[in-house]
C-alpha cells in the first residue's frame, strides 16, 4: 500500500477551513439580522412603553433569565440594537448592505468577535 504523506491531506485541510470561514459568515449574517430584527422591536414598542428606561431593563432581565449567562444583552447592548435599527431603518443603500458586513474582516464589530471565537472550538 502506498504511503501518503501530510502533503495529500491538505485538500481536506482546505475544505475544513473554507467551511469554517463560510460558517463564521453566515453566523455572523444572522447575528447581524437578529440585531436588526430586536432593534426593531424595541424602537416600535419603546415608543408605546409609558415607563421609558425601565422597558429596556425589565426586557434585559427577562432575556437574562430565559437565557442564563447569554452575552450581548445587557441594558447597554439592547440600546445599540436600537440605534443600530433607527440609524439604517430609511437608508434604501445601507439596510441591504448590512447582511454583507460578516464578510469583511478588518472591521467586525465586538459582539461578533465574541461569538466567533466561541464558535472556532465548536468547527
Amino acid at each position: 500500500m502506498k504511503e501518503l504523506g501530510n502533503n495529500s491531506f491538505e485538500e481536506v485541510i482546505q475544505i475544513i477551513e473554507t467551511s469554517r470561514s463560510k460558517a463564521y459568515q453566515k453566523v455572523n449574517e444572522e447575528l447581524i439580522l437578529m440585531y436588526q430584527r430586536i432593534g426593531k422591536y424595541l424602537s416600535d414598542h419603546s415608543q408605546n412603553a409609558s415607563y421609558g428606561d425601565s422597558y429596556i431593563d425589565s426586557l434585559s432581565k427577562h432575556i437574562q433569565e430565559r437565557f442564563p449567562g447569554i452575552k450581548g444583552f445587557t441594558r447597554r447592548g439592547l440600546y445599540r440594537m436600537k440605534q443600530f435599527y433607527e440609524l439604517y431603518a430609511d437608508n434604501d443603500i445601507v439596510s441591504p448592505l448590512v447582511t454583507q458586513l460578516s464578510g469583511n474582516r478588518t472591521k467586525t464589530p465586538e459582539p461578533l468577535k465574541f461569538r466567533k471565537r466561541t464558535i472556532t472550538g465548536c468547527l
